[in-house]
Formats: structure tokens, C-alpha cells, sequence
């Protein structure tokens, strides 16, 4: 280590922010900003190395800026992490190459335009694939790695921001050729793609990229295709840097948004967490709103997607959003303003659901743009503020030597899982390109409706009962260990998704189904018969009578042997074959059944009570999806006596770490109960809280104080589950 050198600061958890995007914070502010962020307990900062800007001449490379970050970082102990941003395009290649730019379903060609969040042009890059374009967005990625890899600072490289693409592009030459490459892999030859989306084809050179929006083969296809070539050529920027830096870590980080554009912009965070070494997310309450339930939603799909990879909440709103849609109309209090009590309790819902990394979106504000003061906890001058005092409080609380113990226990298993299913998005995407959400979604990043709100929606309910449940996709059901998992808006279900549900079921789980399982098949193709493909015998129904009338069933009921359940979405009516029935629609004809097959069982229900749940959060309904979960035979983890506290469980070797999360602003008291055979019933030992935060009242309970806006953890000793 040089004399200008000091040691990485000590860390548990990484710690930080992002920092530079040209041109902002100023230069002159650079020294003293990183001195602060080290003395107030950062330990990394994230840095966009902007493609537009570090090359904006073809034989001009201008690595100045950046190469001082490292400096600075490597003084002060910090680690770095590149965000490689190789879609913004210098202003020369859109000239030089100008077939290389994006275009959208109207022909019409994407030009350089400005970020929103930086003062910089060449967004939203060039097509790349384009060989020419990918040649050049190459060779800057090899000049990026080969001068930072052996830097001391370096932790690794963001290799997507925000893994998603725009909806509108691209249907460039390129990309229409690489589609046409894809479908002939998939089908062989024209005719059994003819066949397959009941049109005549006689060369694959007669299919162009659909750029309408129906439910057919070509649709489905061309979804299909552009998630896998998006990540086709997130496969290719790993492999690169990896080939050329073994050492360093692969990050990316999402947007938690599988639920509602993995159809429509391939936010698919089971991809995009693939082939990383540590995966994130970008969350921010001021776009989405500040209700208990929306960010731990966020976590659990985001830690689901990681498949036990270590995840971040990558970017996380540290001050106030101003001027934007996403706020209007809302209150001060949803995560408009960001107190320093929100940061605080948003700091520690993140880690209690199982982030081991916290970053904001900003260390300062941007001086300049739509988003100008946006995000950071410093001041627009970067003078600490009562917020940044809220973030020094929280660094210095997680890398604390005493919290060692805690971060060496994971989240446990949950109760039950929701299965993630992509074609059934797709269908309800294509089906549905102008559906809107229902009243409080975050409209701006929900595309497929339907689809979103049964998935979501079912998680809430589960959430407002206290029972946690995870998303696993439906690929990795098999060996996930889940006894029950919720299949929400099922319409479409290719062959090898039912065979892998009746495996599934057939060994022993236990599985809710919503109404219309595998209505669609292959392509988008209706069954004649309803349940097909066996399906029928996995439910043990036939159908008697369907309707797809969403915009007719806000108010409906349907019955069940705990009460009324409200639905949404579609419904279908039933004649049991080997299926008991349980409950009706309002018309009395059956609408709930449950089967035994296998060694496993089945309940279906006739409509998408997610969708109901979603958009009326009823009570009543609430009850009923604790009713499912009991009839699969799961008893929760943990439960509390105060619906408005969270309780979330983590494990370590013969250790538990009990979270109590209190999202209220009001001090609350609560009993803590933990299931027999988790707990040893052992004294516990308090990682956060007053000292008379944890009572314990009985082998497995405690009465827990809770200040506003605040956690209590606490250490017991496991039992032997």
C-alpha cells in the first residue's frame, strides 16, 4: 500500500452511494466530499463511467474525471464500484453509424437525447445488435476494464443500470434479423413455424417484428425473443469483462418489477440476477408510495430472483422528490419529503428482508435536470443535513463489530410462495397493452394489469395476515422445498409448465390455483377443452361456463367455507369429476374445488382473488387467504398480536435473529410469538433497542416496545427445525 493510500474502511455490509455522474457534484467539492462520506461511515461509492463521455472524439479518450475518483477513493478507504453505462452513445457514432439507432414501432429513429438524471447526451445509446455498434461499445469496455481492474479500490462492475429496456424499440434491420435467427432455432423451418402461429410461411425472411398487439403466436414470440436477446447481450458484456478480469465482482441491479413489465420492457429479475455474482434492486418510495407493504414487496421479489446470490437495495431515495407525476396528489408523509425517521426505518426494512448492501440513489443532489435536488441525504452544497445524520447513524449501527452475528444469519425459508410464470404475463400484456391498475398502483410501471395485480395482490393479503410469502419462478418449483405455493392469473401454461405443476403436485405440494389454469396453450392457443392437458385431472373439474368480463366483477363475491372472497378479473364455473366442491359463485353453481393428486392437493378457484385483494384490500377477504394457508397444512413463522407490525425471521447455525419492524409513527407495544419448533425458548440477546425493548413472557413469546418509525432485533437460539 502507498503513502496515499489508507485501508478499505472496515465493513459488514457495503455501505454507500452513487456519486458521480458528469458533471455533477462540481469538482472543487470532490475532496471534501469523500473525506465526509468516510467519516460519516460510507464505505463504497458507485461512479457511472458514461461511454458518451469518456470517448467523445473516436480517437479521444478522456479518462481524467474517473481516474480521480479512484484516487480519491483509495485516499479515504472507500470502495468503487463502475457502472459501465455502454448505452450512452457518443454524438459520433449516431452520425457515423446512424443505422445502428434504436427504432420504434413507427419506423421513426431514436435520437441522442439527455438523461434525466445526468447532464450528459447519448441516451439511450445505439442498437447493438448492430455488429458495427457492439464492435465499438467493445472496445470501449475493453479500454474501460484493462485501466481499472487492477485499481485497489475496485469491487466490481455494474453491468446494467435498472435492468430493463424501452417498450418502443428496437425494430431495427438488425434486431429484426437476430428475431428471425431466434424463431429459426426454436422451429426448425418455416413451416412448423407456419403452423405453430397459423399462418402461411415460406421463408423466415418474410417475418418482420409484429408492431401490433394481439394475442398471437407472433406476439408471444417476438416477447419472448426480446427478453432473451436482452440478456443475450447482458451474457456478452459479462463475458467480456470476466475474460478480462477474473477477480472482481459482476453486479447488476433491477427495479423489482417482474410483476408488471417483464412482458412489456424485460424487467425480468430472475434473468437478470442469473448470471451476476451479486444481484439489487432500485426502490424508491417518493415513485412508489410509502404504504407498509410496498417496499418489502420489493425486497422479497428482488431476494426471491437472487436465488441465495447476496442482493442490495442498490439505489435507495435519500431526500425529498420534487415536480415529479409519480408525486402529485400525494401527501408529504408518502415518501415525498424523505425525513430523517423515514430513512432510517427505510435503512432497516431493507435489512431486515435481506439486503447485505445499501446504496441511495444519490450522495448530493443533481444541481440540473427534471430531477435537480432529488434523493440525496446531503445538502444540494454537500453540508450534512439532519437526513445525513440519519445515514451516518445507520452506517455506524451495521458495521459495528458487535453486529457480526446478525449478518452471518439469512432469511428463512417462507411460508408459502407465489409462482412467477412469465407466459402468463405475456398473454396478459398482449391481451391488455392499455389495461389500467386499480386505484393506488404505481401506474407508471404497472403495463401488464391483470397479471400484476393478481400476483401482487395475493402477496398483500398473505403480508396483511402476517404470513410471509416468497415468489419462485416457476422453473426452480420442483426442488424449492415450498409445501403450498398461490399460482395467480394462470390463463396461459405451456407443456412443460403443467407438467412441471403436476410433478410438483404430485409429490407432495400443495397447491391455490386462481381460475383458467392453462386456458391458453402453445402459442396462445385456447384448449377446446377446459381444464386441458390434464389439467383437469390435477383439479379434478370440468368447466362449465366462463367469462372474461373484468370490467363487470369490481363488486362480485364469490363463497367459500370462510365467507365471501371478492374477485376479479375472470371467472369460471365447474362440475366436479373427482374434486370436492367447497364454495359458489353468487349465482350458486360452483366456483371453489379442492382434489387430492398424487400425494399432493390442488384448490382452484374460480376467479383472481389477487386482483380483487389488490384493488380493495378487503378484511374479509384478508381472512380467506389465511384460511388457504391453513388448509395447505402451513402454520406462519412468527405472528404478532399488532397487525401493523412486521415480523421477519433470519437463521444462522443454531441461531435466530427476530426483526420487528414498526412502519407507524407512534410508539407501539406488541407480543412477538415465534412457532414452537423454531425457537429454543432461550434468553434473548438485543442487537437494536432500549434496554427494556424485549420482554419475554413465555418460552416463545415476548412483548416488544417499538419506537416510531424504528426496529427492535433481537438473537434467541433456534430450535431444531
Amino acid at each position: 500500500m502507498s503513502d496515499s493510500q489508507v485501508a478499505k474502511q472496515p465493513r459488514q455490509i457495503a455501505y454507500g452511494a452513487v456519486y458521480y455522474r458528469k458533471s455533477n457534484p462540481p469538482r472543487q467539492d470532490w475532496e471534501r466530499d469523500y473525506a465526509v462520506a468516510a467519516e460519516d461511515g460510507m464505505t463504497a461509492f458507485r461512479h457511472w463511467f458514461m461511454w458518451s463521455v469518456i470517448q467523445p472524439a473516436p480517437d479521444r479518450w478522456e479518462w481524467d474525471d474517473f481516474d480521480a475518483q479512484f484516487d480519491l477513493a483509495e485516499r479515504n478507504g472507500l470502495e468503487t464500484v463502475i457502472a459501465e453505462l455502454t448505452k450512452t452513445a457518443p454524438e459520433w457514432v449516431f452520425k457515423r453509424l446512424p443505422h445502428t439507432r434504436y427504432q420504434r414501432r413507427n419506423g421513426s429513429a431514436v435520437e441522442s437525447g439527455m438523461f434525466d438524471s445526468s447532464a450528459i447526451g447519448g441516451n439511450p445509446g445505439v442498437c447493438l445488435d448492430n455488429e458495427d455498434a457492439r464492435e465499438l461499445a467493445g472496445e470501449f469496455l475493453t479500454r474501460l476494464v484493462t485501466r481499472y481492474r487492477d485499481r485497489a479500490s475496485l469491487t466490481g462492475y455494474d453491468v446494467w443500470n435498472e435492468c430493463n429496456y424501452e417498450e418502443d424499440a428496437c425494430y431495427c434491420d438488425a434486431t429484426a434479423d437476430r428475431f428471425r435467427q431466434w424463431l429459426a432455432a426454436k422451429y426448425g423451418g418455416p413451416e412448423a413455424l407456419g403452423a405453430a402461429w397459423g399462418r402461411h410461411v415460406t421463408s423466415f425472411e418474410d417475418i418482420v417484428p409484429p408492431r401490433g398487439g394481439y394475442a398471437y403466436g407472433d406476439v408471444l414470440d417476438w416477447l419472448e425473443f426480446r427478453r432473451d436477446n436482452a440478456y443475450r447481450l447482458m451474457r456478452w458484456r459479462i463475458d467480456l469483462i470476466r475474460n478480462l478480469d477474473p477477480s472482481n465482482s459482476i453486479i447488476a441491479h433491477g427495479v423489482a418489477a417482474t410483476l408488471g413489465h417483464a412482458s412489456s420492457r424485460g424487467a425480468d429479475d430472475w434473468r437478470a440476477a442469473n448470471d451476476v455474482d451479486l444481484y439489487g434492486m432500485t426502490f424508491v418510495p417518493a415513485r412508489h408510495g410509502d404504504e407498509a407493504w410496498r417496499q418489502p414487496l420489493a425486497l422479497d421479489l428482488t431476494r426471491s430472483a437472487s436465488r441465495g446470490k447476496p442482493f442490495w437495495h442498490a439505489e435507495l431515495q435519500g431526500g425529498p422528490l420534487w415536480l415529479q407525476p409519480q408525486v402529485v396528489g400525494r401527501s408529504r408523509d408518502d415518501g415525498r419529503i424523505a425525513s430523517p425517521d423515514d430513512i432510517r426505518y427505510w435503512n432497516l426494512t431493507s435489512f431486515a428482508h435481506g439486503a447485505s448492501g445499501l446504496f441511495y440513489l444519490r450522495w448530493r443532489p443533481l444541481l440540473n435536470g427534471p430531477l435537480f435536488g432529488a434523493f440525496g441525504p446531503y445538502g444540494m452544497d454537500g453540508e450534512r443535513t439532519p437526513r445525513s445524520a440519519a445515514v451516518a447513524d445507520m452506517a455506524e449501527w451495521v458495521n459495528a463489530p458487535a453486529r457480526s452475528e446478525l449478518w452471518e444469519a439469512r432469511p428463512w425459508q417462507a411460508d408459502v410462495a407465489i409462482v412467477v410464470v412469465p407466459e402468463s404475463q405475456d398473454l396478459a400484456y398482449a391481451q391488455q397493452l392499455n389495461a389500467s391498475t386499480g386505484a393506488g398502483l404505481a401506474n407508471h410501471w404497472v403495463s401488464s394489469a391483470e397479471y400484476h395485480d393478481a400476483a401482487s395482490g395475493a402477496w398483500r393479503a398473505f403480508f396483511d395476515n402476517g404470513i410471509r410469502a416468497d415468489f419462485v419462478h416457476v422453473d426452480d418449483l420442483i426442488d424449492s422445498g415450498y409445501k403450498a405455493v398461490y399460482l395467480p392469473y394462470p390463463l396461459m401454461l405451456k407443456d412443460e409448465t403443467v407438467s412441471t405443476l403436476r410433478r410438483w403436485v404430485e409429490a407432495g405440494g400443495r397447491l391455490i390455483s386462481e381460475a383458467c389454469p392453462g386456458y391458453f396453450g402453445q402459442n396462445g392457443w385456447v384448449q377446446p377443452r377446459q381444464p386441458g392437458r390434464a389439467l383437469d385431472e390435477l383439479f379434478g373439474v370440468r368447466e362449465v361456463d366462463v367469462e372474461f368480463v373484468p370490467d363487470l366483477l369490481d363488486q362480485t363475491t364469490m363463497s367459500t367455507p370462510k365467507g365471501e372472497l371478492r374477485i376479479g378479473g375472470n371467472r369460471q364455473w365447474y362440475e366436479t369429476t373427482t374434486g370436492t366442491a367447497l364454495g359458489t359463485h353468487d349465482d350458486g353453481r360452483t366456483a371453489v374445488v379442492e382434489n387430492s393428486s398424487g400425494n399432493g392437493q390442488t384448490l382452484l378457484l374460480g376467479s383472481h382473488p389477487g386482483i380483487g385483494y389488490a384493488r380493495h384490500e378487503d378484511p374479509a377477504s384478508r381472512d380467506i387467504f389465511a384460511w388457504m394457508v391453513d388448509w395447505a397444512g402451513v402454520s406462519p413463522q412468527a405472528s404478532t398480536d399488532d397487525a401493523d407490525i412486521i415480523v421477519r425471521l433470519h437463521r444462522a447455525d443454531g441461531q435466530l435473529a427476530v426483526w420487528v419492524l414498526n412502519p407507524t409513527r407512534s410508539q407501539r407495544e406488541a407480543v412477538i410469538s415465534v412457532r414452537e419448533d423454531l425457537s429454543s425458548g432461550a434468553v434473548p440477546r438485543l442487537h437494536r433497542g432500549g434496554d427494556d425493548a424485549v420482554r419475554r413472557i413465555g418460552p416463545h413469546e415476548f412483548v416488544v416496545t417499538l419506537p416510531a418509525r424504528d426496529a427492535v432485533v433481537f438473537m434467541i437460539d433456534a430450535g431444531d427445525q
